[in-house]
């Protein structure tokens, strides 16, 4: 981009020298964590120059951001760690102004170290804190370039492997999932109208057992759960369905976690949902089947009746279906925004867009219902089937979720409702 190869690799050599001198000045109790595990940036100048360069113990390659400020490039540990320092190996494209941070969930986050004034080159930061991650946000660049470092190394104690062993004939699908029953009906959303009971219309809640609109991530972390696994405390909910004025509830619904619609290599980089992130799915104002193109409707056992955005007749003996993929791109930042949608996004050509860097879980929503025939009767409590929608308040135990994005997601592996192959 910026120097010639044959400098390049010079300087390459000779700060690959300088480091496995001086490796033992960084931290000389504790032990290199952040090697090989899973990163994350805010973007990367192009494909050749991705997160995880930064942490492959390789001085030949870099992560590069975009050419603007701010930047962040962070590190999952795999669990949670002690760190004691962390050292940067900077291109000649460095910043002057960053910090350090950890956080023990991806959102929440306490800064360690700080400055104005940085030197580019190797710096060694002694800053203590802990944390499962471990992130560094710039917010002023020293050239007209970008940000970029060979190395971002932590050094510390604990963490974990974020490398798991495939069993052997495990299926090399990116899954695991919870069969959630139907729970309670209110028209209530703690997502679109908290604080407000009866403002919204009538939702079917399934999974967390006190879902009302005053609820908040401790009041679900908290309360029983009918999912299975019922370490999942997380609230799942609907518009209702109903057939002439009586509802009918789905036989059960599934919630997959699946790894799909990006890369494999960024399938690999998957972060878990942080504690709290709330997602909206679909269009509960859709006015027509093409408002509304990420839901649709089929028949169990009858896949010659075909798919559609609106409800479908479905054969005796069948039941209709309802399938709705939510958004797995997210901003990095953001539990929720104003509009409920837009600190989220879906892949774009395989990959997250630069606005929303971080591949999170991609949720999928499955429920069948005991109907069949003709449906001219059905509706939604938000209107015709093509206004299928869907809301999910995260609630996952944090390490419970880390291990089966760590154990199933990123390295491909098909789990069942124990998050096991």
């Amino acid at each position: 981009m910026r120097k010639s190869p044959l400098l390049a690799t010079a300087a390459a050599a000779l700060l690959a020298t300088y480091l496995i001198v001086n490796a033992t000045t960084a931290s000389a109790a504790d032990s290199l964590i952040s090697q090989g595990k899973t990163a994350t940036a805010s973007s990367t100048e192009s494909a050749a120059f991705p997160a995880s360069n930064a942490v492959d113990g390789n001085l030949g390659t870099r992560w590069s951001s975009a050419f603007s400020d701010p930047q962040w490039l962070q590190v999952d540990l795999g669990a949670s760690a002690t760190v004691s320092s962390v050292v940067l190996n900077w291109e000649s494209a460095y910043a002057r102004a960053f910090s350090v941070k950890v956080s023990a969930n991806g959102s929440s986050w306490t800064t360690i170290h700080s400055t104005t004034n940085g030197t580019g080159g190797r710096q060694t930061i002694t800053a203590t804190g802990t944390g499962r991650y471990v992130r560094l946000e710039t917010t002023a660049r020293a050239t007209q370039w970008g940000v970029s470092l060979t190395e971002f190394q932590v050094y510390g104690s604990g963490g974990g492997t974020t490398t798991p062993t495939i069993p052997p004939g495990a299926v090399r699908v990116a899954e695991f999932l919870a069969d959630c029953p139907y729970s309670h009906r209110l028209p209530d959303d703690p997502i679109i109208f908290p604080g407000l009971p009866g403002a919204s219309h009538m939702h079917s809640f399934f999974g967390s057992e006190v879902t009302n609109a005053f609820s908040t991530t401790q009041d679900l972390l908290n309360a029983n759960s009918n999912c299975n696994p019922s370490i999942d405390k997380s609230s799942y909910w609907i518009p209702t369905f109903y057939n002439g004025n009586t509802p009918v509830e789905p036989t059960t619904g599934i919630f997959y976690y699946l790894g799909e619609g990006v890369r494999d290599d960024l399938i690999a980089q998957t972060q878990p949902f942080p504690l709290g992130l709330r997602i909206v799915a679909g269009n509960a104002k859709a006015t027509g089947p093409n408002d509304n193109t990420l839901s649709r409707w089929s028949c169990l056992h009858a896949g010659e009746v075909g798919s559609s955005h609106d409800f479908v007749t479905c054969p005796p003996g069948t039941m209709l279906e309802s399938y709705l993929d939510f958004p797995h791109c997210w901003d990095g930042v953001n539990l929720d925004s104003p509009d409920h949608k837009s600190h989220m996004a879906y892949p774009v050509g395989n990959a997250c867009p630069p606005s929303h860097p971080v591949v999170v879980p991609k949720l999928r929503q499955v429920m069948r219902y005991p109907v069949n025939g003709n449906p001219a009767n059905f509706r939604l409590a938000s209107g015709a089937g093509y206004t299928m929608h869907g809301d999910f308040f995260n609630a996952w135990p944090v390490e419970e979720l880390a291990r089966r994005v760590n154990d199933c997601i990123r390295p491909i592996v098909k789990c069942g409702t124990n998050g096991r192959p």
